[in-house]
């Protein structure tokens, strides 16, 4: 880009723009006003407004989760990066691409310590791949560029910019540059090849487990070729936050679950762990036995070499594409291989048909045909309904816990769009997150099912897309509490004390929430009225619909 006399603030945009972010997501204070002044002269980048700081975060990491694309967004100095601080914890653990910006004071200004200022570097730093101050109008382009740079190397995920005012509201000539974009599209070596497929095919009973890299690399069917060649079984990693193997294919078992004794049991058979894109068997609640079996050797392949080796040695750790691997890998494993593994991998997947993943699934979903047609609507069979009713490109956006525990079980994932879920354990993504996706994908259906007790803590998204008339279908799995606290102080502590665990006195009225904010919205209490419901907000592609079904509220 050639040397202009621009702002600043002109210039942060035009700068976004040249290396591709087409959304700005904000919640803007006096701060990014110079900002705001300036997208008069940009109105081919699209500005989604929020109510809340994290809410703002969220959506650019739905929106970027779901498009592969760099995005960004506009906070508020340091109250408004304090309060975005969760949301930017959940980017850096899904690995999402984002420069997060916060206005900040004027450079002298800030020496005198002025209402809401905070040095914001340091706050930052702890949750991003990297974290900038401009000091000096010059450096604006640089700083941009080797921030998205940086955002946009696998490992992908956030970086933060704080703008100084008088650096906005600078006027000057400035060489804007070009973007840089590192090429991580690579393979092991020959060699490196050789050996994984001597200690692959070297196993007697081997299992895959499959993870995040394998949806954001694409490489879902690379993945479903290395299993038929191999002809094991495939699990989906412990955090199951997106369309991570391909469901319907033989090999693939389901996911694994976060109870340590469980996966111990699952995997205590078999003689290699094959991971593929994932963390190693992350869990969240203390249990005193591990849960990867005493002994058992670990093959690991993916970008992320912190994950190697963490926890759980590694007896073969390639840092590499896993896509363009598996690419590679495959036909030689196949040729080495021969046509007795052929035939014997094909017989393992044979074995596997009764208890795989669609097996399973039949058998859940004649259950719940049988079992859920009156009284109580279950979660599992309103899922069952969602799905049997949802058309064949409809996007998932999970944020249900407890309600959508049978959704990995219920819904075939077909490509590494068919479900975004909450990653971090942040609770909130899941309302605003569906108005990125949405936004990401304009032309396709996407149905966003939310927890009551998750909804309520950025219940404001509705705003949102209302606003911009996103035509997102939300769920909103009433059971009148935090039903997944009751269960866990039950099963921990013996305790059924639920203090401040419901949703009694008053009670929350989801329909009259998102109709004060524009949202058309009913209430389904009877089996007989979720699908016609749905299909009304289905028809309703003008802006969001939300349908607040009340469900079980378990045996509390």
């Amino acid at each position: 880009m050639s040397v202009n006399t621009i702002t600043g603030r002109s210039a942060f945009l035009a700068l976004l723009k040249d290396e591709g972010v087409t959304h700005l997501f904000g919640n803007p204070g006096t701060t990014e006003l110079p900002i705001m002044d300036a997208l008069t002269e940009h109105p081919d980048l699209t500005y989604m407004m929020s109510m809340q700081e994290s809410l703002v975060v969220y959506m650019a990491e739905g929106y970027s989760r779901a498009s592969g694309k760099l995005s960004a967004c506009n906070v508020h100095v340091a109250p408004g990066l304090g309060n975005a601080m969760g949301a930017i914890y959940a980017a850096k653990f899904a690995n999402t691409p984002i420069i997060i910006t916060a206005g900040q004071q004027e450079l002298g200004h800030g020496l005198t310590e002025p209402l809401l200022y905070d040095s914001l570097v340091p706050i930052a730093e702890p949750m991003v791949k990297w974290a900038v101050e401009v000091t000096r109008f010059q450096d604006l382009p640089r700083i941009v560029r080797r921030a998205a740079k940086i955002a946009m190397t696998p490992p992908m995920g956030p970086v933060f910019i704080s703008l100084p005012g008088d650096v906005l509201n600078e006027e000057g000539a400035l060489e804007l540059g070009s973007r840089t974009r590192v090429d991580t599209k690579v393979r092991p070596a020959d060699s490196t090849l050789d050996r994984l497929a001597d200690r692959i095919l070297s196993a007697k009973n081997p299992v895959v487990v499959a993870g995040h890299e394998l949806a954001t690399d694409d490489a879902l069917n690379e993945a479903a070729d290395f299993a038929s060649i191999v002809g094991c079984p495939v699990y989906q990693q412990t955090v199951q936050y997106g369309a991570h193997f391909l469901s319907e294919h033989p090999a693939f078992m389901g996911a694994l679950t976060r109870d340590q004794q469980q996966v111990r049991d699952i995997l205590s058979p078999y003689d290699l762990l094959i991971v593929l894109g994932a963390d190693v068997l992350r869990m969240s609640v203390w249990a005193p036995v591990e849960p990867l079996p005493e002994g058992m050797p670990i093959v690991q392949i993916g970008q992320r070499d912190w994950e190697m080796g963490k926890n759980f040695p590694t007896e073969m750790a390639v840092r590499a594409d896993i896509k363009e691997t598996l690419k590679a890998f495959n036909p030689v494993l196949k040729e080495r291989g021969g046509v007795e593994r052929t035939a014997r991998a094909k017989l393992n997947l044979d074995k596997l048909a009764n208890n795989n993943w669609s097996a399973k699934r039949k058998t859940l979903t004649d259950k719940l045909k049988a079992d859920m047609e009156g009284g109580v609507i279950d979660p599992s069979w309103m899922i069952m309904k969602v799905i049997d009713t949802m058309p064949k490109d409809t996007i998932i956006v999970d944020e249900g816990i407890v309600s959508t525990r049978a959704l990995t079980a219920l819904l075939p994932y077909r490509d590494p769009t068919s479900l975004f879920g909450m990653a971090s354990g942040g609770i909130g993504w899941g309302v605003p997150a569906a108005c990125g996706v949405q936004a990401a994908y304009p032309d396709r259906p996407v149905i966003a099912i939310i927890g009551d007790g998750s909804s309520m803590y950025s219940i404001q998204a509705l705003w949102t897309a209302a606003n911009q008339k996103l035509p997102i279908n939300y769920i909103i799995c009433d059971n009148a509490g935090y039903r997944i606290i009751k269960e866990r102080l039950f099963a921990f502590h013996g305790s059924q004390n639920f203090i401040g665990m419901d949703f009694k006195e008053p009670a929350v009225d989801f329909v009259g929430l998102a109709q004060s904010v524009g949202v058309p919205a009913v209430r389904v209490n009877d089996h007989a009225e979720l699908v016609p419901a749905l299909e009304a907000a289905l028809r309703n592609s003008k802006g969001p619909n939300l349908i607040s079904v009340t469900v079980d509220r378990g045996r509390f």
